[in-house]
């Protein structure tokens, strides 16, 4: 194993074990079912993604290792990352806290929709990784970039957010909260604001891109946006 691949698992160990302690601390429990259950998701789909790029391309594990403020370049890119995990750990958070105060009352059924949802919108990101290598955690033109117009990115041009935001969006409803997605419309803004500046540097630095988004009309969500 590499010292890159000992980092980037000792990161998912980081992340699993702050999602846990946060989770059931919040909670005050560990019979909190919905939570081992979305928990158990988010373990598996980081572990699957982990491995698959670490196998895959050790380049792309590097450069979506390479992530924060200050990896990026532009002051609204730095703001943009230095926020951008507030709402998701305060997703967690009230949504938690809603289990202990008894606040939502979320069907199983929905909690069970809520699960399939989260490992969908992982799923969609996956497939944006297996698309396309250059998917940088940084906004960036590779030596060698070229436009993909494959797998995911034939639908939308930026299918890596769009399961992003699907995942976020039904995390809350995983965990049997309907308060937690008071979160959600933040972390919405945080992601468009990137998407849409990382549209413009595309569209001025790689090359073949204004012929891409005459071709891919739609940024997230076929027929919406």
């Amino acid at each position: 194993m590499t010292d890159l691949e000992k980092q980037a698992w000792r990161q998912v160990v980081v992340a699993s074990v702050a999602s846990w302690a946060l989770i059931f601390a919040a909670s005050g429990t560990l019979t909190y079912w919905q939570g081992w259950a979305y928990w158990g998701a988010f373990l598996v789909c980081t572990v699957w993604t982990t491995w698959f790029i670490a196998r895959r391309s050790p380049e792309l594990l590097a450069r979506r290792m390479k992530s924060g403020p200050k990896a990026e370049t532009e002051r609204a890119q730095k703001i943009i990352q230095a926020f951008a995990g507030v709402p998701f750990y305060g997703m967690l958070l009230v949504s938690a806290v809603d289990h202990r105060l008894g606040w939502s009352h979320v069907p199983p059924a929905a909690v069970a929709a809520g699960l399939v949802f989260t490992v969908v919108g992982y799923a969609v990101v996956y497939a944006a990784m297996r698309a396309n290598v250059f998917a940088s955690a940084t906004i960036e033109v590779l030596p060698g970039q070229h436009v993909v117009s494959t797998g995911p990115y034939a639908a939308v041009r930026h299918p890596m957010y769009s399961g992003a935001l699907l995942m976020l969006l039904a995390t809350p409803v995983a965990m049997g909260s309907w308060w937690g997605l008071t979160l959600f419309p933040p972390i919405a803004v945080l992601i468009v604001w990137r998407l849409v500046l990382e549209e413009r540097f595309l569209t001025r630095n790689l090359s073949g891109y204004v012929a891409y988004r005459e071709k891919v009309r739609w940024r997230l969500l076929p027929g919406v946006f």
